[in-house]
């Protein structure tokens, strides 16, 4: 099993913990254990193969956000504490850009999120995957956003690098939402998910331009509910 960068940072504490606990109980150095294996697991990082075609999403989790901003369209997932945080590249393309902006740690599910600390890496692409566009503008972003819980987001790419559709892009430590802005071409209807939906990096087909091309896809684009239980 693969680990994102940082994991054993994490889980040497409670590991080295774990021996010395015994000497309080049993129980505290099971405890240490436990929470060293549950870190390991939070940060695991299996392998994903991409379909052969499409618009593969950028995190594992749940379709939280899908609205029109202007002429663009955003689709956010949140990725709750079992989903593996290891954020990958929608489409094949070259980065263009990558920002870190500060700001606050509002759980990732509210409206409040959007004002929150995060890392914009914004992309440049001819893919096939994506309708074709009049202009030369076929730009996308695909955005880190931190959380409740979430303190640290790690990029792991730099301006001018190429990148494959599905390669690792970065990862959140202990967080929680991940963002693609579609380029212009690209309508809220054409979408091949919808709000509720379930979510695998690198694998789930979020847009797919053969039904773009059809125009035979039906979504919900109903504003989230504030009132959403979940945790960031």
């Amino acid at each position: 099993m693969n680990f994102a960068p940082g994991a054993w940072k994490y889980a040497v504490v409670p590991l080295l913990a774990a021996p010395f606990a015994l000497v309080i109980s049993v129980t505290a150095s099971v405890v240490a254990l436990a929470l060293a294996v549950a870190t390991l697991a939070f940060f695991r990082d299996p392998e994903r193969t991409p379909p052969p075609t499409g618009v593969v999403s950028p995190a594992d989790g749940t379709v939280s956000v899908l609205r029109e901003e202007g002429d663009r369209v955003r689709l956010g997932v949140f990725m709750n504490v079992w989903h593996v945080h290891v954020v990958r590249a929608p489409v094949a393309a070259r980065v263009v850009d990558v920002e870190h902006v500060s700001g606050a740690h509002r759980p990732a599910f509210s409206k409040e999120s959007d004002r929150n600390e995060r890392v914009h890496a914004r992309l440049e692409t001819d893919s096939p995957n994506l309708p074709s566009a009049d202009t030369s503008e076929s730009d996308a972003e695909v955005t880190l956003i931190a959380g409740a819980f979430a303190r640290r987001i790690h990029p792991y790419v730099e301006s001018g690098e190429d990148l494959e559709r599905g390669q690792r892009i970065g990862h959140i430590a202990f967080g929680s939402r991940v963002d693609l802005l579609f380029p212009p071409t690209v309508d809220v209807d054409d979408v091949a998910v919808e709000r509720g939906d379930s979510t695998t990096a690198g694998e789930t087909v979020v847009l797919d331009a053969g039904s773009v091309e059809r125009g035979d896809l039906e979504i919900d684009v109903s504003p989230p509910d504030d009132d959403d239980p979940a945790m960031g």
